[in-house]
């Protein structure tokens, strides 16, 4: 079990968000002295972060996080299922893409306040200081002391961690430092929240049920329901663009023009969004990139957790749930390590591959659902992966499932999947239908190509 001096270290954390409150929630929860510094108004209190956070997708790895501190009961009583992707082409019918290969495989849709607030409320009743209006300013490594903005306040530290987000102030104070290896990709696309919301006399004025994507080659827009009817929108789209036949925020402006280019490209979600023109003119554009590095430790006593440590574009909705899942991984290695600097050394040993690898799924899923999803090829590519999941379940399981319905290491999914992705496209190419794949090769090559599944392999049931 764990040394004596790594679970008695008081811990101070940088950031209240989702990855910061539930670690605080789970340290105090074990006996740990946790102390909160957040740089913004207490969010319980205040008007939220509507238009500058894309809603959340919850899937087992977040729900098994959740478990750990006893809240996955009370988060699925304000969290929606959604099954599969209801996909809306331009000029045709729209279509349901099933995630699994039952109801039970859904991921479920929230509201990123409504969880926050939740998460600090429980980090407070298990015993965690909670400090809001405490930007960090500076941190000197040595004196293990932080300066805070408002008043210029010290504070000492045993254990920092950094779990202030994209933006860290802790990752950016280290990185003067440490060499962290920084490499940063930004994205030619931003983002901008819009609000569908709820039929006058109530319910939802789309599917609930499923996760909507309007794909149109170069820009996209998604939806996801809340629990009140209405659905968060974001538009993903080119920040800017020297071609005049691309369109991006820049060139589209203010609501007046932004209105008639959205009109024509997502008619029928259009006229779902009365408020179309105040949304789009007060919600700003939101940055989307992946930030990798090469450490997320210093100083042996100072690490970095979610987004502070591995920003990624949203388009595999496992942001969330890969952070929650470090806040688990870092516990346990604070529980069980025989050093301080040790536990956070194996703490990155077990996270950084997986974070990669999430990562660089992420940017893949981008082509998929903004341009993949409506065609042929992608329908009869699906087709096939689930025939070959239910011919050879001890052998194939789609990425989609091993990465959102089990706790597989995003490292060997994204492994896997790439083996898989292979095969798929190789017995599909050329073929109209599925009548027209050999399936006989695929069988012979499913077995020689694709190892078969650990045996502790579960997805959720």
């Amino acid at each position: 079990m764990a040394g004596e001096g790594a679970r008695r270290v008081s811990v101070t954390i940088a950031g209240a968000g989702l990855a910061g409150s539930l670690l605080a929630c789970l340290l105090a929860q074990r006996g740990y002295k946790v102390q909160v510094l957040e740089r913004r108004g207490d969010p319980r209190r205040s008007a939220g972060t509507a238009g500058r956070s894309i809603n959340l997708a919850l899937a087992e790895r977040g729900r098994y996080a959740l478990r750990q501190a006893g809240l996955e009961e009370q988060v699925m009583e304000i969290a929606l299922p959604m099954r599969g992707r209801q996909v809306h082409p331009l000029g045709r019918p729209s279509e349901f893409h099933a995630y699994g290969l039952s109801d039970s495989e859904a991921i479920w849709s929230l509201q990123r306040a409504r969880l926050n607030g939740l998460l600090l409320d429980a980090a407070e009743r298990a015993g965690a200081q909670l400090r809001f209006d405490a930007a960090v300013a500076d941190i000197d490594f040595t004196a293990r002391s932080i300066t805070l903005e408002q008043g210029g306040e010290r504070l000492g530290y045993e254990l920092l961690v950094g779990a202030d987000g994209a933006d860290s102030a802790v990752r950016k104070a280290l990185g003067k430092q440490v060499d962290l290896g920084q490499a940063c990709q930004y994205q030619e696309h931003g983002y901008k929240e819009l609000e569908i919301p709820a039929a006058e006399a109530g319910g939802f004025r789309l599917n609930s049920d499923a996760l909507h994507i309007w794909p149109r080659g170069g820009h996209m827009c998604i939806a996801l329901p809340n629990i009140d009817g209405s659905f968060t929108a974001t538009l993903f789209l080119h920040l800017q663009s020297d071609q005049a036949d691309t369109p991006n925020f820049a060139a589209l402006g203010k609501a007046a023009d932004a209105q008639r280019w959205f009109a024509a490209a997502f008619p029928e979600l259009y006229a779902l969004m009365p408020d179309f023109a105040d949304d789009y003119d007060t919600h700003p554009v939101g940055m989307l990139g992946t930030l990798s590095l090469k450490q997320w430790h210093g100083f042996g006593n100072v690490v970095l957790l979610g987004d502070a440590a591995h920003p990624m574009v949203p388009f595999h909705g496992q942001g969330m749930n890969c952070a929650l899942e470090d806040a688990v991984a870092l516990t346990r290695h604070l529980l069980e390590g025989t050093s301080l600097p040790a536990a956070l050394a194996a703490y990155q040993a077990e996270c950084q591959p997986n974070a990669g690898a999430i990562q660089a799924m992420a940017l893949e899923n981008y082509t998929e659902m903004s341009q993949r999803v409506s065609s042929a090829e992608f329908a009869l590519e699906r087709q096939l992966s689930s025939w070959l999941e239910q011919r050879y379940p001890e052998r194939f399981v789609s990425r989609y499932r091993m990465v959102t319905f089990s706790r597989m290491p995003y490292l060997i999914a994204f492994e896997r999947g790439k083996l898989q992705s292979d095969l798929l496209r190789q017995a599909t190419q050329g073929r109209r239908s599925f009548e027209e794949i050999d399936l006989a090769w695929v069988a012979e090559h499913v077995r020689e190509r694709i190892p078969r599944l650990p045996a502790t392999f579960n997805p959720t049931p």
